[in-house]
C-alpha cells in the first residue's frame, strides 16, 4: 500500500509536466476530462483502432533489433476482442498467436492509449515474449509455457516504459497514455490492498481510480471488479515493474560501458517465466559474468 501511495504521487508528477507540455491551460481534473471527451481521441471505427495499434507494432519492428539481439520466428496477429466477451474484457490481450484489442464502446478506448497498450500486450510484450519462451528449446517443456505474473506483467509494463527510449510515444498525448497506464498500475497497488485490507468499498475504489488516471469510466468499473474477484493478481504489475527496473539500474551501475542492452533483455527473455526471487537471482549472475568478460 505505502509503495503504490510512493509511486502514485511520483508518476502524479510526472503527468502534470505531460499536461503542461501539451500546452493545455487548464486544472488537471479539466485536463483528464477532456482527454476522455474530446472527439479527436476517439477512433470512429473498429477498423481505425486496430490501425493504430498495427501501426505501432510496425513502428516497434522498425528499432526492435536495437534493443534484442534474438528476435522471435514466430508471427502474432492483431484481432479484436470476440463480441460474446469484449462488454466485460480489458483493454486488450496479448497471446502466443494473436493479440487482441478491444473495439466494444469505442469512446472508452482512447486513441493515446494505444501505443503502450500495444507494446505491453503485442511487442515486445506478451505476445513477443511467448514466442521466444516456446522457442527455447534448452528449457523442459512445461517452462516454455509457464507464467508467472510478477515476471509477465512486470515485463508487459516495463515494456510501455521501454517506448520512451524506442521513440513510440510521438505526442504528449501519448506519453501520459503511458503514463495514465504506469499511474493505472501504481494505483492497483492503493486499492488492492485497500479493498481486501483496509476494507475499502467498491465505490471507494472507483473514485480512487478515476481520480488518478484517464481511464474511462467503463475501464474503471471493468478493473474493480476485477480487483475484488482477484486478489493480488494486479499488484503484481507494479511490483514485477519496479523489480526489473531495479535489476537494469544494477546492471547499468555495475557494467558501465560494458552494459548491453540487448544482452540484458535477452537473457530475461531467455530464461522463460520464474517467480521474481528467481529472476533476481539469475539477473544477478548475468551481472557477475558481463563483468567477468575481458
Amino acid at each position: 500500500h505505502q509503495i503504490g501511495l510512493k509511486q502514485v504521487a511520483q508518476i502524479e508528477a510526472e503527468m502534470r509536466q505531460t499536461m503542461r507540455d501539451s500546452g493545455f491551460k487548464g486544472s488537471f481534473d479539466e485536463f483528464l476530462k477532456f482527454l476522455k471527451t474530446d472527439p479527436q481521441f476517439q477512433a470512429k471505427t473498429p477498423d481505425e483502432l486496430m490501425g493504430v495499434s498495427a501501426y505501432v507494432a510496425k513502428r516497434t519492428d522498425k528499432v526492435i533489433g536495437d534493443y534484442f539481439g534474438l528476435l522471435p520466428r514466430r508471427r502474432f496477429g492483431i484481432i479484436p476482442v470476440p463480441d460474446s466477451i469484449a462488454p466485460f474484457y480489458t483493454g486488450g490481450r496479448g497471446g502466443l498467436e494473436n493479440c487482441m484489442m478491444n473495439t466494444y464502446n469505442l469512446p472508452t478506448r482512447p486513441l493515446y492509449n494505444i501505443p503502450a497498450l500495444t507494446l505491453h500486450e503485442c511487442e515486445p510484450g506478451h505476445s513477443f515474449q511467448a514466442a521466444l519462451s516456446v522457442e527455447q528449446k534448452a528449457l523442459p517443456r512445461f517452462r516454455q509455457n509457464l507464467y508467472f505474473s510478477g515476471y509477465g506483467e512486470g515485463w508487459g509494463l516495463y515494456c510501455e516504459w521501454l517506448g520512451n527510449e524506442m521513440g513510440i510515444y510521438r505526442t504528449p498525448y501519448e506519453r501520459f497514455g503511458q503514463q495514465s497506464y504506469a499511474m493505472w498500475r501504481a494505483a492497483r497497488l492503493v486499492i488492492d490492498t485497500g479493498l481486501h485490507h483496509y476494507g475499502w468499498s467498491r465505490q471507494q475504489a472507483r473514485d480512487y481510480l478515476a481520480g488518478h488516471t484517464a481511464l474511462s469510466q467503463h475501464e474503471v468499473e471493468t478493473e474493480v471488479d476485477r480487483y475484488i474477484s482477484w486478489p493480488g493478481q494486479a499488484d503484481s504489475y507494479m511490483l514485477g515493474f519496479l523489480t526489473l527496473r531495479k535489476l537494469r539500474s544494477e546492471a547499468e551501475a555495475e557494467l558501465g560501458p560494458k552494459f548491453d542492452i540487448r544482452a540484458f533483455h535477452d537473457r530475461f527473455l531467455a530464461m522463460g517465466a520464474v517467480p521474481l526471487s528467481v529472476l533476481e537471482q539469475q539477473m544477478r549472475e548475468f551481472i557477475r559474468e558481463q563483468k567477468a568478460k575481458p
